[in-house]
């Protein structure tokens, strides 16, 4: 009744697996059916193969629902940047069929597309008041450089302190609700002389290759890049948190929590 076979199919399976491993597994009695010695020294097997094949069922529907799976990512340049392109790349050796849609913003954009269902998770810094209410996830943290035109004086300090920056002319790179820099010169009670604000770091960098001012970039955003500049520490030191954030992990699409969880495990060789 449970499996919702008959009687004579039920018999007919026990019957065939009897056949099939040369014993007899049953004893039929008029109080019932009990296995034989045989039986009971071939259960165990036989329940690690059902087992086995229940886990290679589940790992089949897994895998099937990544078929054609999409990947809604909100993401920062610094990030897609340096920590995306080689774990989408490893990712999709193991999913083919997975695609992947990065959607570029920052730190007020992403939570918001994330709570409008235009995204599934996103890369924010956790101590922005856009994500309260969102679940987070630390991935890395990292540092950022003060950037000055090789001829400016300060260029040839071994590093320099936001005081002396706070004097010059300020390009402020716009991340939304929570700039880092910001947030560090108001914690020394200091207020920076800021120019220009854009969203893009490349635009600073030719920005500062051309002598108009300085600026403080996260140090990720930097890698890779052929400005004519100098990159100098900051005293104090500049920090960024990343994390990962969603409405809820467990509701996530499929596709989605397994990418998560390949990126975590995989966190340490972050650069």
């Amino acid at each position: 009744e449970e499996l919702g076979y008959s009687q004579s199919a039920v018999s007919q399976n026990v019957r065939a697996l009897e056949q099939e491993t040369g014993v007899t597994l049953l004893s039929r009695r008029k109080d019932g059916v009990q296995l034989t010695q045989d039986g009971q020294e071939f259960y165990p097997y036989i329940q690690s193969i059902f087992q086995a094949e229940q886990a290679l069922e589940r790992k089949r529907q897994e895998t099937m629902g990544l078929q054609n799976s999409l990947i809604r990512i909100g993401t920062f340049t610094s990030v897609s940047r340096n920590l995306l392109p080689p774990m989408m790349k490893r990712f999709k050796e193991k999913y083919p069929d997975v695609r992947f849609v990065l959607r570029q913003g920052e730190y007020t954009s992403i939570p918001q597309w994330i709570r409008q269902g235009e995204i599934d998770f996103g890369f924010v810094n956790p101590d922005a008041e856009s994500v309260r209410g969102l679940h987070t996830i630390f991935v890395t943290s990292g540092g950022h450089k003060a950037v000055l035109h090789p001829d400016h004086p300060l260029a040839a300090q071994p590093w320099v302190t936001l005081e002396q920056l706070a004097k010059e002319t300020f390009l402020l790179l716009e991340e939304g609700c929570l700039s880092e820099p910001l947030e560090a010169f108001r914690t020394l009670g200091l207020e920076p002389r800021v120019e220009l604000r854009m969203h893009d770091n490349f635009s600073i960098c030719s920005m500062v290759e051309a002598n108009v001012g300085v600026s403080i970039l996260p140090e990720l955003a930097l890698r890779k890049m052929n400005f004519r500049i100098v990159q100098l520490p900051t005293v104090p030191p500049v920090i960024r948190r990343v994390s990962l954030v969603m409405k809820d992990p467990d509701i996530l699409p499929i596709a989605s929590r397994y990418f998560i969880e390949f990126f975590l495990k995989r966190a340490d060789t972050l650069p």
